[in-house]
């Protein structure tokens, strides 16, 4: 059974890092031949990337999948690492996306996407109400919601944290 987390708590992560979404759609089932390399080829990557922490990916979370549509969401400690994954030819993706291209190439069997957030140090706010870990907090660490932790503005760092509405209720 997942551990709940009691309480409140917020995520942190030291340094600046990337949120990277990646997804692919499935336009036309009946061209199995065309999706099923690249619904393929995604475990491949992540097993790889699980296997050598220093390439950089620090969590992945599956937030939809449903028949027609995968979305992953990637924590990554940057886009250094994240691009030179990309790019290294002894990787899974890069002989993965050269095949989707020459495979798919005027087939809008299948589709793929991905979109990237730079995340400056300090540039962001998580919290977790009696919740296992989750998300961000799984990338960095979870934390005590009090103190600075305690509201949305202190852990933006922009108030003390005292501002939290309930606790001035």
């Amino acid at each position: 059974m997942t551990r709940i987390e009691a309480g409140r708590r917020a995520a942190k992560i030291d340094g600046d890092f990337v949120v990277f979404l990646i997804g692919a759609r499935i336009n036309r089932f009946r061209s199995i031949g065309a999706w099923l390399p690249v619904v393929r080829a995604m475990p491949r990557m992540l097993a790889e990337l699980a296997e050598h922490p220093e390439l950089g990916l620090l969590y992945v979370w599956r937030a939809i999948v449903s028949p027609r549509e995968i979305l992953l969401v990637q924590y990554w400690r940057s886009y250094e690492h994240l691009h030179a994954y990309a790019r290294a030819r002894e990787s899974e993706h890069l002989p993965a996306w050269a095949h989707y291209n020459r495979m798919i190439k005027g087939n809008p069997a299948v589709g793929i996407w991905h979109e990237t957030y730079l995340v400056a140090a300090g540039q962001y706010e998580a919290i977790y109400g009696n919740m296992p870990r989750y998300g961000l907090a799984n990338a960095g660490e979870l934390v005590d919601a009090v103190g600075q932790q305690g509201s949305s503005l202190g852990r933006l760092g922009r108030s003390d944290g005292a501002d939290h509405p309930t606790e001035a209720a």
